[in-house]
């Protein structure tokens, strides 16, 4: 650009350190530098407004560019931090604006622009498009940087009636020998197809100056022209395809930008080969797009640019159903980008061999040395993701080196890092089930060490998944977590690790070990967490006759607790369990039996009070008998029945499940609800059902019939596309059954009657 044209980006450089060497403040007392301070931070509204008058006086604007730049600079300045001036004031203002035209200096023609931009939405749209003859004048003058900022405002302020009248001008544009016009012209075109249908259409015809753009010397064009192409031809297949194949053969292409571009299009459009069900098994065998496109993604791999190196690994490694033998190139050039003096460089390329390993462990497994070196990054990032690598493709004999190295790193990161690294222990313990005991330990060391609550919970999570999926952990597991819950803070984990320890302590084969540590909590902690430790204790109770004396003497002296919760359930357990124990009294086996008979089972006999009671849950959820009773009371008649209300004569409601959303892996924990309750921190919201048998009670004959017994769900009549949407419930009755056919119009415009 000439000295003359405008700023340079060397001379906006130094005007910018050159205004903040004149707001700076020393320190005269100590001599060290002072803050600086914004000459914006006092602006009043009505001063500055008072200001912009000078926009109308000639001579100010030819002789005082700079302070018009101030003034105009102190409006964007109160519009950007919400002092908006109303519909007058604005008016008024921008009137002014547009005499600054008259002045040919750069800098504020350059202010003018970027207002007019700004202000384009908050002013009369008639008012905006006083400016449009200025503008299109300067489109078409001599000065680059006045034509290329023209045609950006021009695109902000022009609908699909004035764009065909300046047609002409951005389809010259496009193709403009300069660098900076042409991709002005390019990014406005490609902001005026996204804004209505009606300028896409007009954008649409210039398709053939936008592909004569690609062979622009310049790389911003070339970028900027690709971009376009692909929003004009975005939906038709045929027409990308056809385009990806002659830029990957012509290889006109200079800018990484571009190439970067034409690499993912041929990557998205591989993967709808893939999704579309044209394509299946091997790229290099598949369709002739298929070959074509992966020997250009292939080739892009040996490109100069580091750029559209990784780019093209990265789209290798993400193709579905991609065969060992053609990932194999991307890994590769993966592994050498791990050794890259460039921090960005080995985070993305370790990132993306992360992804990789999870699907292809062995292709990854050869870059385990330059993994191991990064472990020491000191990008914590990289480290946590090299770690996390290592876990997914380390074999069972480096299973404790490993270990080794992670238990001086885990100290040294956040607690969000050390969750990832949580769950792939988890996941490299299910691969190799055999080191469990090593890998549950440890975890449990780190349940000792300092860490927020989120690291406890996904390690107390990692720990009860594996007790699930690798039976051979729990008794060791259960007693990492009861070492735990003695100095644990966190009172969620407490009770969810007491509600566990009653769930599957008594099955263990001394749950008598774990008493001492449930009882513990009775004594020493809050009264949630003593309402939990006596729930467990009663549980061991009830599952185990022969602790039934011991634990009831412990529980004994919770009857006076001064929390309600504890005290209740203690003195429920306490009765259950002095009825149970005079109705099946415990035998203890003798000590002079003989070793070879089998001992009696520690087991409930039939018909124990305190088994049915404390470990029988109900035959419904909560949720489902509140539905039960209200539908029970809507009925008619219902309360002044003479029937006794039991879990029998209860209307059945149908169990509504909504879909689960889709969990991490790490937070899976199998699929014991009792477990699900015990390590999960979060409640699902759960929305209100209405009682079907409602619309049965409205009408007076209907209800004349008796209590509805059961409703089925709705049944689809039609289609669910159709205008009018007809479904079908079905109400049983003692003696009746009722046919609902709720319909639902579709049609705005036209109402249903009867």
């Amino acid at each position: 650009m000439a000295e003359g044209d405008g700023l340079t980006m060397n001379n906006l450089l130094s005007e910018v350190q050159g205004a903040l060497d004149k707001f700076k403040l020393e320190d005269e007392g100590t001599g060290g530098p002072g803050d600086y301070y914004s000459p914006y931070a006092n602006l009043e509204k009505a001063a500055v407004l008072q200001e912009a008058r000078c926009f109308h006086d000639p001579t100010a604007v030819r002789e005082s560019p700079r302070k018009c730049c101030t003034v105009i600079a102190q409006l964007l300045h109160l519009t950007n931090t919400g002092q908006y001036m109303n519909s007058a004031e604005a008016t008024e203002v921008f009137f002014g604006v547009t005499k600054l035209f008259m002045s040919d200096d750069a800098s504020l023609r350059r202010m003018v622009y970027l207002f007019i931009k700004e202000v384009a939405e908050t002013c009369n749209p008639d008012d905006v498009i006083i400016v449009t003859s200025s503008l299109t004048k300067d489109m078409t003058c001599d000065v680059d940087l006045y034509r290329a900022n023209a045609l950006r405002v021009l695109a902000r302020i022009v609908d699909a009636a004035m764009l065909g009248a300046i047609e002409r001008y951005v389809k010259q544009a496009l193709v403009d020998s300069s660098g900076q016009v042409s991709s002005a012209a390019l990014v406005s075109a490609t902001h005026l197809f996204e804004r209505n249908e009606e300028s896409a259409a007009i954008v649409k015809r210039w398709i053939s100056e936008t592909t004569e753009a690609t062979s622009s010397p310049n790389e911003m064009v070339q970028f900027h022209a690709m971009q376009l192409l692909y929003q004009i031809k975005k939906h038709d297949r045929l027409g990308m395809q056809k385009l990806v194949t002659q830029f990957s053969q012509r290889n006109t292409l200079r800018s990484p930008l571009a190439l970067v571009l034409l690499v993912r299009y041929t990557a998205k459009l591989l993967t709808d080969e893939v999704a579309e069900g044209r394509q299946s098994g091997s790229f290099q065998n598949g369709t002739n797009f298929s070959r074509a496109g992966y020997a250009f993604l292939e080739a892009s791999l040996r490109h100069k640019s580091e750029m559209v190196v990784y780019e093209a690994a990265k789209s290798i490694c993400s193709l579905p159903g991609i065969e060992p033998q053609e990932l194999s190139p991307a890994v590769n050039v993966l592994q050498i980008f791990l050794s890259s003096p460039k921090p960005a460089v080995r985070f993305a390329a370790i990132k993306t061999v992360s992804q990789v390993a999870v699907n292809h462990p062995r292709m990854v497994s050869k870059c385990n040395e330059d993994l191991e070196a990064l472990i020491a990054d000191a990008n914590r990032s990289i480290a946590t993701l090299a770690i996390t690598t290592l876990l997914k493709t380390g074999s069972e004999n480096s299973v404790d080196r490993l270990l080794k190295q992670i238990s001086v790193f885990l100290s040294e990161i956040p607690d969000e890092y050390k969750v990832t690294i949580v769950k792939s222990i988890q996941r490299l313990c299910l691969t190799y089930p055999a080191k469990h005991r090593v890998l549950v330990g440890f975890l449990s060391n780190f349940l000792r060490e300092e860490g927020g609550f989120d690291f406890k919970r996904s390690i107390v999570n990692s720990i009860v998944s594996l007790m699930k999926q690798v039976p051979e952990t729990t008794e060791g597991s259960l007693l990492h977590l009861c070492e735990f819950i003695e100095d644990c803070e966190f009172t969620m984990l407490s009770t969810q690790i007491l509600h566990l320890l009653g769930e599957l302590g008594p099955s263990t084969s001394a749950p008598a070990r774990y008493i001492r540590f449930i009882y513990n909590r009775v004594i020493l902690e809050n009264s949630a967490v003593r309402a939990a430790a006596v729930g467990a204790l009663s549980k061991f109770a009830a599952r185990c006759p022969s602790l039934r004396s011991s634990i009831l003497t412990l529980l004994k002296r919770s009857l006076g607790d001064e929390d309600d919760e504890t005290r209740d359930r203690a003195s429920v357990a306490v009765s259950v369990l002095k009825d149970a124990m005079e109705e099946f009294p415990y035998l203890a086996p003798a000590e002079d039996a003989d070793p070879d008979e089998e001992p009696v089972p520690d087991e409930p006999q039939a018909g124990d009070p305190a088994a049915f009671v404390l470990l029988q849950g109900l035959p419904m959820s909560f949720d489902r008998l509140e539905r039960s009773i209200r539908a029970y009371v809507k009925a008619p008649a219902a309360m002044d029945s003479p029937e006794q209300l039991t879990l029998s004569t209860l209307p059945i409601v149908e169990e509504y499940e909504e879909p689960e959303s889709a969990v991490d892996e790490g937070d899976d924990i199998g699929a014991d609800p009792a477990l699900a309750a015990a390590v999960s921190g979060k409640e699902k919201e759960k929305k209100e059902v209405i009682d079907p048998a409602a619309a049965v009670y409205a009408i007076p004959e209907l209800a004349a019939l008796g209590r509805v017994f059961r409703s089925s769900p709705p049944t689809a009549l039609s289609e669910e596309e159709a205008e009018y949407v007809v479904t079908c419930v079905k109400h049983v009755l003692p003696e009746h059954i009722i046919l609902q056919f709720p319909i639902q119009n579709t049609l705005e415009d036209q109402r249903l009657v009867n």
